[in-house]
Order: structure tokens, then sequence, then C-alpha cells
């Protein structure tokens, strides 16, 4: 056997080998992950609950400051990418309403800053 030939089949083997032990015996679970790695759906559903509370409690910069966790973006941006994906996964009619009231007041909202305070 040719010396090109055993170090393709050790190639071959070898990443046979790693991709058996890196899928099957010792695979990579993810663990304390902030919130802003969240799937869509998963972002959509965390959104639709800061909406459902503001609902309750009426208190905008709260509700913000709960989407501020998923990410850099403004809050209305991170609810308006909730909304999109709520209308094309088919939400239910009164979950989109929520959604669409927190998008709105969001886009008008500006954080109060702390020399702001009186």
């Amino acid at each position: 056997m040719s010396r090109w030939m055993q170090v393709l089949i050790a190639t071959i083997l070898g990443l046979a080998a790693g991709l058996v032990y890196g899928w099957n015996i010792a695979p990579v679970e993810y663990v304390d992950t902030t919130p802003d790695t969240l799937r869509a759906d998963y972002r959509a559903d965390y959104v639709l609950m800061v909406a459902e509370v503001y609902q309750t409690e009426q208190n905008l910069d709260l509700a913000a400051r709960r989407l501020a966790i998923l990410g850099s973006e403004h809050p209305s941006e991170i609810a308006a990418q909730a909304l999109e994906f709520a209308q094309a996964s088919a939400y239910t009619e009164s979950d989109l309403n929520l959604l669409q009231n927190l998008s709105q007041d969001l886009q008008a909202w500006q954080p109060v800053q702390a020399g702001d305070v009186q």
C-alpha cells in the first residue's frame, strides 16, 4: 500500500473518530448562556411575556429594561422583531395585539437619564 493511501486512510479514520466523539460521546452543552443567544421563537415568547406584564403594570421603563437583556438594539426594535416573528408564526390575535401595543409604545419611549430626574 502506498504511503499516500496510508495517510488518506489515517485522515479519514481520524475525522470519523473525531465526529463520533464530538457528536455522541462528549457533545457541547450550553449552560448559563446570556438571553441574547435565544432562538427567535424563544425571544418572541419572552417579549410576549414582557408585553403581558406591561399591559398590567403600564411601566414602559421597566418593560424596556426587561427587553434590554435580549441585545443592544433599541427595545422598540426588539419588540418589532418579535411582532414580525409572531405574525409569521400565526400567534393568536390577542398575543399580536399585546405585542403591537408594546411595540408602538416603545417607539415613542425615551430612556430617563440619571441627571434628568428632578
